[in-house]
């Protein structure tokens, strides 16, 4: 894990890399997701497919993952015969940032806790050994000390 941390934080981030650390996005996803934030209306799975020029299924399983993540709404449409389909549009981008900002707080604080556990854990039990090594160390002392002195008094 420290070597893809570490790794992680020397990367050069980008915007689009943000998507990917936070929420495991594809390429697709963030094609799809800029796909809406640059229509003024909201799409079907169909037209997103169409705009992307992928077949319906992989267009849903993007739109799913978008929706998963936070990132889209769904509108469902009735038509007046009966029956329904869904659009979707993207979040506001300040909704979205606010979110982020507050899992990566979460995040920090949870490797902060992470970190005092580790320390805690590993720091305290060198100082008990040491502790125990004199404690051994003196107590033979004071033990060849109250050996004489319970020898003559037998």
């Amino acid at each position: 894990m420290a070597d893809s941390m570490s790794e992680m934080l020397r990367q050069d981030m980008q915007c689009e890399g943000l998507l990917e650390c936070f929420h495991d996005l594809k390429e697709i996803d963030k094609e799809v997701f800029q796909l809406l934030s640059d229509e003024a209306e909201p799409l079907t799975v169909d037209e997103i497919g169409d705009h992307i020029d992928r077949e319906r299924s992989t267009a849903y399983r993007s739109v799913n993952r978008l929706l998963q993540a936070g990132f889209l709404q769904k509108k469902q449409i009735n038509y007046d015969q009966g029956g329904y389909y869904h659009v979707y549009h993207p979040r506001d981008a300040e909704d979205i940032s606010q979110e982020m900002q507050r899992l990566l707080n979460d995040w920090y604080a949870k490797m902060g806790q992470l970190i005092a556990e580790f320390s805690e854990t590993y720091a305290v039990e060198p100082e008990p050994e040491s502790e125990s090594e004199s404690e051994s160390e003196s107590g033979s002392d004071s033990d060849s000390e109250s050996k004489p002195v319970a020898s003559p008094d037998q």
